[in-house]
């Protein structure tokens, strides 16, 4: 059958987002193709926000076929919202030894096609993605328990600008090697010796993406295109409570790679029944050459120690830090971190855990401030972002599942309490678990505080935590860091020479750094194109969000040289 979406056509509609994106990568300028506001959405076939509520609720209770994906034995799903709604969608489950084989069948026709292709073919998903945004948004949202704003733009631009970010370097990596030259060395007197080279970029198999229930798609759609760019298969395992956004995107895939000539089956889905777990039995078959995985650090560590046959890209969990010396705006500072602290319930891999303040206090434009004075007063900062229901719904969303929860209730026994959790009721969806954050004092002097901050409490849970100095406010970030891994680290300081001593802990233990943030710009949000989201080079994941090395091991250059 002949392509509907020729070569030619799909260059002339998406090599302009391509080299934008290539331009902004190289600057680290901002710049996104993704528009972040509702109503951008509603003309050139885009969904606006009754279409793509309406789209969502036709999903609901019913089958998401997937364009006859091979070795279908059963349909499977009980995804339940965080909002209290049964979703009733069901899935196909898979033969893996029928759907494997056959997602190897199509590679070669994929590899032929070259880099610039295969990121134009992407390019066109990602875009007919964007076209349906509000429908997306309505998936994260009752998948993952983001409020709906926060899962329109995490869940759909945002998640957008960082696939696309991973095929531009993708391609850029790809064409790094020429794919011909004519090598000619000189003999002297002597005919010179003449040799004619290709360089093929090659996939190394088949990737395995296994999504996290949190952010489907904004932690899914790096690997996925990273791998599907690079011209491997890509294999999608959601998380169980979190299927449909992966799903729907699988879906979406599989049309683009049938219209443009290429087997769908390069795309696939593997959902799984009621605690089957298939993860692990995934991981480790012969086919799966990639792993990308974002989840707890148990299962990530298992993954990098097992999963041999496959290069592993992990974002596991860390206990992000906040070190508070001296600011020039105290109430900036305060409001900053109470919406870092709030945003999503604490629910974000990048929320600052640990707040260490000397416990002699610290300098501020107000004059200074004792620890308890800091402590009170970002509790009432949080109080008081938090005080209108229906703005702390907009901002926490729902507790996505009894483990966090359970967490949020067993904080409070660990020191004293500086802010209560509170429950919010959501009049529009009455079974929402929506409770705001717990902000518990400690000491790090004490070894029986020790337990409690340096360990990850995933969820709406704070710790304040006395230290002697800033000394020692940098010593024990630094052991946090190498210990246990940070994807974030925050710093408030107007000395010089502090700034200096965190910045060289956090170059020395590979940790993104923000310093004195008191405006618009959070430690817990990255931006696409610009920002690095983690590091690869500390506990908290062994790759970062979106660089070279991310993409570059996703394939190899194979060289065939020719007499010339």
């Amino acid at each position: 059958m002949a392509a509907e979406l020729t070569a030619p056509e799909l260059i002339a509609k998406h090599r302009p987002t391509l080299d934008q994106a290539l331009e902004a990568i190289r600057t680290r300028a901002y710049w996104s193709p993704h528009p972040e506001h509702p109503k951008a959405y509603g003309e050139n076939g885009s969904l606006d926000a009754a279409a793509g509520k309406a789209a969502f609720d036709a999903l609901l209770g019913n089958r998401l076929d997937l364009a006859d994906q091979p070795g279908i034995d059963d349909w499977v799903g009980d995804e339940v919202s965080p909002y209290g709604i049964e979703l009733g969608v069901t899935y196909p489950h898979a033969d893996l030894d029928v759907l494997l084989p056959a997602m190897r069948a199509g590679q070669r026709a994929w590899r032929d096609a070259g880099p610039e292709l295969r990121a134009m073919v992407c390019l066109e998903i990602l875009k007919r993605i964007s076209d349906r945004t509000h429908q997306f948004a309505h998936a994260v949202m009752h998948t993952s328990g983001q409020a709906f704003m926060m899962a329109f733009q995490a869940g759909g631009p945002h998640a957008q600008d960082r696939g696309l970010e991973a095929v531009a370097y993708a391609y850029a990596e790809q064409i790094r090697t020429p794919q011909s030259t004519e090598w000619s060395k000189p003999q002297g007197k002597r005919d010179p010796l003449a040799l004619a080279k290709t360089f093929t970029p090659v996939p190394r198999g088949i990737g395995l993406v296994i999504g996290c229930n949190t952010f489907p798609t904004w932690n899914g759609y790096p690997g996925l295109f990273a791998s599907l760019a690079t011209g491997n298969a890509v294999l999608v395992k959601p998380h169980p409570r979190a299927v449909l956004p992966l799903a729907l995107t699988v879906r979406i895939a599989r049309d683009v790679l049938a219209e443009a000539g290429f087997d769908a089956n390069l795309v696939a889905l593997a959902a799984e029944r009621s605690g089957e777990g298939i993860a692990k039995t995934l991981a480790l078959r012969p086919e799966i050459k990639i792993i990308d995985y974002t989840g707890s650090t148990a299962f990530g560590d298992w993954l990098e120690d097992n999963a041999r046959q496959a290069q592993v890209y992990t974002e596991k969990a860390g206990v992000n830090t906040v070190v508070v010396h001296s600011t020039d705006d105290y109430k900036g500072m305060l409001s900053n971190l109470a919406f870092s602290l709030s945003l999503y319930s604490g629910q974000m891999c990048t929320t600052p855990q640990n707040l260490l303040i000397p416990r002699d206090g610290i300098t501020t434009d107000q004059g200074p401030k004792s620890f308890d004075e800091v402590t009170a007063d970002l509790a009432r900062a949080v109080e008081g972002l938090l005080g209108d229901d229906a703005r702390a719904n907009a901002l926490l969303g729902a507790i996505v599942n009894p483990d966090v929860k359970a967490r949020l209730e067993a904080a409070a026994g660990l020191g004293e309490v500086a802010l209560a959790s509170r429950e919010v009721a959501n009049p529009e969806f009455p079974g929402a678990v929506v409770r705001t954050p717990v902000i518990v004092k400690l000491d790090g002097a004490k070894p029986d505080d020790e337990a409690a901050y340096m360990s990850e409490c995933f969820g709406p849970v704070s710790f304040v935590v006395a230290v002697d100095s800033v000394t020692d406010a940098a010593e024990l970030l630094r052991r946090t860091v190498r210990e246990k891994g940070a994807m974030t680290v925050g710093a408030y300081t107007t000395d010089a020479g502090v700034e200096e001593a965190i910045q060289e802990v956090c170059l020395e233990e590979s940790a993104q750094l923000s310093f004195n943030l008191t405006g618009g710009v959070y430690v817990n949000q990255t931006a696409a194109f610009s920002d690095f989201h983690g590091s690869g080079g500390n506990p908290a994941a062994n790759a970062a969000l979106t660089d070279g090395a991310f993409v570059a091991n996703r394939f190899r250059v194979v060289e065939v040289r020719r007499q010339a």
